[in-house]
């Protein structure tokens, strides 16, 4: 039980960190092409408690699907 809790755990950090990474990108392709924008005002678009709701839940319901797929083969 503890190792599957851990695998949620850095299944799910996982995906987040790929959609921060992903919505990172789409920051600065979008401030670059309007005159360009820092990192840090960057950061402080993305981190928003909306966004990490849509993170959380994506993660959560892409860790099922990945699980169920793994019971099934």
């Amino acid at each position: 039980m503890k190792r599957k809790c851990w695998r949620l755990v850095i299944e799910v950090i996982f995906i987040m960190f790929l959609f921060y990474s992903n919505l990172l990108m789409g920051e600065f392709e979008r401030a670059n092409s309007a005159g360009g924008k820092s990192l840090a005002d960057a950061l402080t678009d993305i981190f928003t408690v909306t966004n990490f709701a849509i993170g959380i839940s994506a993660s959560l319901v892409g860790y099922a699907i990945v699980e169920f797929l793994r019971g099934k083969l």
